[in-house]
């Protein structure tokens, strides 16, 4: 498969760090066997970190606790010393082979690895980077929260991923702004004696003060070299699109004039020829409706899923949209689906110990064997009855076989098709 510019990009990023010394943990042995720590240390290691607590009922006196951090916060971006890419590499393992006790937990039906689990698994181990790259070394804990901004990019390059073979994460910060930093990771599988690429991964993580009530400065990155240089240029370029998308968004502006013809192309398709009326409508061959093509969940967010900072855990919510999102997928298709890219997850807001969390997944968008998925997430407060939206995630699955076009009825549908088309249009350039 031939890659694209900005994947070519990406594989640099990855491929070049082995000329960086990877760690098991830039601030301090993350695991007491020196070996390559696992992801529950590294878990273990983000709770040290910010002085988390394992007891939900001691949750009020951490947050008292975290709150005299504040005094340690810089006030100004050149207040804190620079770092440098090699300061936040990190690497850390899965042990599916060698530890057979944790596959049960990563195992699905088809005797293949949960893809939620490792969505769960990225997210935590982001988080740590970011925290590597800002560490003071003179502190004992982080006066910073760390919490994930947005999934910029997920792209697969291997459609099955081994129950039984190990895996390693490797990754570091790629770039920096004044509160906000991208973390670029790579996961490969051992298998016949060889590490294998399985997937690239671009998150982009926010700081803000202990409190996680205000936004709070990180150290600027100083690349080295111009192997870096072009690694911490890509970062920029990523920042520009994506504030490219945002200001395009269906949301706020009208349709391209390419976009307006092909919903009216489509609106007219359904029209019933017998009868001289927009209200005639008919489905096209080898289509559905769109309102046909939903599927719903409700969770009740526990303490058990709470992060670091006493709210529901990002990778939690990744992993229950990213399950809904391939259920139907193949409810609707009737066959396997295969995750092709995950990309632009938005957390708009945090989500609340307790509340009740909305999701609702719609096929938006088909061509050929591939299907475009939206999941839109959003709390219920049962007393107030408010909704309001906490994530959208978009996913893009392979399927076995062709599968029918999905047909707008609604503006609103129309909308969500064309913001589906973009998606899927982005995802298959970056394949090419």
């Amino acid at each position: 498969m031939m890659l694209c510019p900005r994947s070519l990009i990406l594989d640099r990023v990855l491929k070049s760090a082995v000329t960086f010394p990877y760690r098991k943990f830039s601030m301090s042995q993350i695991s007491q066997q020196g070996n390559v720590p696992d992801m529950a240390e590294v878990r273990n290691k983000l709770r040290e970190i910010v002085g988390g607590s394992t007891n939900w009922q001691d949750h009020q006196q951490v947050l008292a606790e975290r709150a005299a951090l504040s005094q340690y916060l810089a006030q100004s971006q050149d207040q804190l010393p620079t770092k440098r890419m090699k300061d936040s590499m990190i690497e850390a393992q899965l042990p599916l082979g060698s530890q057979p006790a944790l596959r049960e937990k990563y195992l699905n039906s088809h005797n293949s690895v949960r893809f939620g689990r490792i969505l769960e698994d990225l997210d935590c181990l982001g988080v740590l980077i970011c925290y590597s790259h800002t560490w003071n070394k003179e502190l004992k804990r982080s006066p910073l929260s760390i919490v994930t901004a947005l999934v910029d990019k997920i792209d697969m390059r291997k459609n099955i991923i081994y129950p039984d073979c190990d895996i390693k994460f490797t990754g570091h910060v790629t770039w920096v702004g004044k509160t906000s930093i991208e973390a670029t990771m790579h996961m490969s599988q051992y298998q016949d004696g060889v590490y294998t690429d399985v997937l690239d991964a671009t998150f982009v993580m926010v700081a803000r003060d202990p409190e996680n009530k205000r936004a709070a400065f990180v150290n600027p990155l100083k690349p080295e070299g111009p192997e870096e240089e072009a690694i911490f240029q890509q970062g920029e370029v990523n920042k520009t699109r994506r504030v490219e998308l945002s200001t395009a968004s269906l949301l706020k502006v009208a349709p391209t004039a390419e976009e307006r013809t092909l919903v009216h192309d489509q609106f007219l398709s359904t029209l019933d020829t017998r009868r001289v009326s927009f209200h005639g409508r008919i489905l096209p061959p080898n289509s559905v409706w769109m309102e046909d093509v939903k599927l719903k969940g409700l969770e009740i967010c526990h303490p058990e899923e709470r992060n670091i900072f006493n709210r529901i855990f990002g990778g939690f919510l990744m992993r229950k949209a990213y399950e809904l999102g391939r259920a139907n997928a193949c409810a609707f298709a009737g066959c396997r689906p295969t995750v092709v890219a995950v990309d632009d997850i938005l957390f708009s807001k945090p989500v609340e110990i307790g509340s009740l969390l909305l999701l609702s997944s719609q096929v938006c968008y088909t061509e050929g064997m591939y299907v475009q998925v939206r999941v839109h997430s959003e709390v219920l407060d049962p007393l107030t009855r408010q909704h309001n939206t906490t994530n959208v995630f978009h996913f893009t699955f392979r399927l076995e076989k062709d599968v029918p076009a999905v047909v707008p009825q609604s503006y609103g549908e129309a909308m969500l098709y064309l913001d589906g088309k973009r998606h899927f249009d982005g995802t298959m350039r970056n394949h090419c």
